[in-house]
């Protein structure tokens, strides 16, 4: 496995100084073009998940849809969007958490999990553990129990994943960035 995380981690580009100064932006768009990449990525989530068997996974605006929807397929569960806040025609339950600059508001519908079920959440990188906290707040209020936070990145440095095991998320990424 460790082989096949470097390989993963060597498609992730890393674009200085975007979208400000200072900035080390990890960028999945090369792993997500590659197909064997892809797969890759793909296969190390189905064999880390396949026997937790999760009822649904949800994913978090917007890079989280691409690898949820993909993992649920693969898993045979159903997949769960938390989306940004606006953007869903249903009834919605709301989760605003604050950003390094103001605040964010996430959302999903309210029918989208049920009393029990069990939940991965998935998105490309962890960094403040904002967003990932929010859904897993959403989804607790659904009643829906969260497995594990799960990213293909995680940035350590930021201190989001630290955050979010501390507020009792179990959490899990494929490789670690130094820097942000």
């Amino acid at each position: 496995m460790q082989d096949a995380v470097q390989f993963l981690k060597q498609q992730i580009r890393t674009v200085s100084d975007w979208p400000e100064p200072g900035v080390q932006f990890r960028d999945i768009t090369p792993l997500l073009s590659n197909p064997r990449a892809f797969r890759l990525l793909i296969d190390q989530f189905v064999h880390r998940y396949f026997d937790e068997k999760p009822d649904a996974i949800a994913g978090l605006d917007a890079r989280g849809f691409i690898i949820g929807s993909v993992l649920a397929y693969e898993l045979n569960v159903g997949f769960v969007p938390i989306r940004k806040k606006g953007k869903l025609p249903f009834t919605t339950v709301q989760e605003t958490y604050e950003l390094e600059y103001g605040s964010a508001t996430v959302e999903m519908h309210t029918d989208a999990v049920k009393v029990g079920d069990r939940v991965l959440l998935i998105d490309d990188l962890i960094a403040t553990g904002g967003t990932m906290m929010a859904g897993k707040r959403l989804l607790e209020r659904l009643g829906a129990q969260v497995i594990e936070g799960a990213a293909i990145v995680d940035l350590p440095e930021l201190g989001g994943s630290k955050r979010l095991r501390e507020g009792g998320l179990k959490v899990f990424s494929l490789v670690d960035f130094e820097g942000h």
